[in-house]
């Protein structure tokens, strides 16, 4: 028995000593991995939902405190006190990830090395495993099994967990809650008719019309799948450009029957041809943009960069049959900070109206011109933020600006359709129900005739699942979240049904 205990003793004082080093080799690791990219690491912190108002100060503390963790792992009289720091770090980080994946709509990764090549599912099981490992070593030093430690160990998960839950729910709270307005909800304005799974989140809505549904797939940018309006039936079919050399970098297809457009910004060129033959020949190549949609006249509305002041502007191609002519407008959109991240938005196009739409991303406000891109009027949504909060970040090692995750979004995605402006908002109202955001997004309607906020509805969807994109075409509202093709009928007793309804066709970056 004696012998039995020895060889027992010997070995959990082994598996402590293997754990600790193990250890030991994962924080030196990770800190010098941080440490040798440190802008970028300090990058990624700012991009946190949860961390970027303190990333100048955790990007030292965070490398510190592992090498400081990890000389104590090594010293035998400090090893069980550094068992018990590796346990709450480990148990934080593993909080963070879990938070972020489920709660957040924003994921950042600021790993380093090769744990920054694991997926994030990957990247928990790690941590779990580790955790293991340090409640098992701390339970096998002396004193053996004391009631003490268990209850060391459970209050460190506790306030781990806690203070890393609490930092969120500051940054939720701060982000997403505006009690300066109040929305208006109507009970069930749509109603689902029909879902198909994709099998894939890589698939975008690529046009629509009275009885089938476009996709395209960023995936296989030369593929079209095309669906009924039941979404019982649907083919796929390969299209073929006249030049295939180019370096094309985010080609994307756009459909307004009967053609199909295939465009890339980066490279200034559009393609067209019919659906019928998938066959697509040079259309246009005079200007760079980010944007495109097509008017009913077939004329182009594009979002450019204005070569003479580097800001966002609207540009307008006329298409005839002798020469195409380029103009530019850069009196429609407005500045706030550098013309740039401020000026962000999506560009529509309303045939019902003839009017293109341009809704801000950053701030609370559209623009809306006629059809030769004369502005019109400017309007407003129920967001009470008119000038944009923007958390610029500088990459100096591509020499290029980023979003930080205190920039407050406050029009995530839009359509228009007839009378109507349909725009996604991730704020949340003065009486809106938090709990609800995991499982589903807010529409907010406007009217476009009256220029006035109509009502707001939910549109459902699985917990922590994602609103890709959304079209309305006609009495049809069709949304791709997550990996499901979902199509709604909207209820002619909430929406003017008359309204001669054409829903825009739209590239964006």
């Amino acid at each position: 028995m004696t012998f039995v205990n020895s060889i027992l003793t010997y070995s959990k004082k082994h598996f402590v000593l293997v754990v600790a080093y193990l250890y030991v080799l994962l924080f030196v690791y990770a800190a010098v991995s941080k440490v040798l990219d440190f802008e970028t690491f300090t990058l990624q912190l700012a991009q946190s939902p949860l961390l970027s108002a303190y990333a100048g100060i955790i990007s030292w503390l965070v490398p510190g405190v592992e090498i400081l963790i990890s000389i104590f792992l090594m010293i035998p009289r400090y090893r069980r006190v550094a068992l018990y720091a590796s346990f709450f770090l480990m148990v934080m980080f593993t909080t963070y990830i879990v938070i972020i994946l489920n709660f957040s709509d924003f994921i950042p990764c600021s790993c380093g090395g090769v744990l920054e090549k694991l997926g994030w599912t990957e990247h928990l099981i790690f941590n779990i495993v580790f955790i293991v490992l340090a409640a098992l070593a701390i339970l096998f030093t002396k004193p053996r099994f004391t009631k003490r430690k268990l209850l060391a160990l459970v209050i460190l998960v506790v306030v781990g967990i806690g203070v890393v839950a609490l930092l969120f729910a500051f940054s939720e709270k701060k982000m997403h809650r505006n009690n300066a307005f109040q929305r208006r909800y109507m009970p069930h304005p749509i109603e689902n008719v029909g879902e198909f799974d994709l099998e894939s989140d890589t698939y975008y809505i690529a046009g629509m019309d009275g009885s089938s549904i476009y996709l395209g797939d960023y995936r296989a940018p030369l593929y079209l799948t095309r669906f009924d309006l039941s979404l019982k039936k649907f083919e796929k079919s390969t299209i073929t450009i006249s030049n295939t050399e180019l370096p094309y970098r985010r080609v994307r297809i756009v459909v307004r029957g009967p053609y199909f457009y295939l465009v890339d910004g980066t490279v200034p060129i559009i393609f067209r041809g019919r659906l019928e033959d998938k066959l697509a020949t040079m259309y246009y190549d005079q200007a760079y943009f980010t944007q495109f949609v097509l008017t009913d006249s077939a004329n182009l509305g594009l979002v450019t960069t204005s070569s003479e002041t580097g800001n966002t502007i609207l540009a307008l191609v006329l298409k005839t049959d002798v020469k195409d002519s380029l103009i530019f407008n850069h009196r429609i959109l407005t500045e706030q900070m550098d013309g740039v991240f401020d000026s962000d938005g999506s560009l529509l196009w309303n045939s019902n109206h003839r009017q293109f739409i341009y809704v801000y991303r950053y701030r609370n406000s559209f623009e809306v011109s006629d059809f030769n891109l004369s502005h019109l009027y400017s309007g407003k949504t129920i967001d009470t933020i008119s000038q944009a909060i923007i958390d610029l970040e500088y990459y100096e090692r591509k020499e290029q600006y980023r979003l930080g995750a205190n920039t407050v979004v406050v029009n995530k995605a839009s359509t228009t359709c007839g009378d109507y402006l349909f725009i996604e908002s991730d704020r949340l109202g003065k009486y809106d129900d938090g709990d609800l955001r995991r499982t589903s997004s807010i529409i907010d309607v406007y009217n476009l005739r009256e220029d006035s906020y109509e009502f707001s509805f939910y549109l459902y969807h699985e917990p922590n699942e994602a609103l890709k994109e959304f079209r309305v075409f006609g009495d049809r509202l069709v949304a791709i979240i997550g990996e499901t093709l979902q199509i709604y009928k909207l209820k002619p007793e909430y929406f003017n049904s008359g309204s001669n309804t054409t829903h825009t066709a739209q590239y964006q970056d």
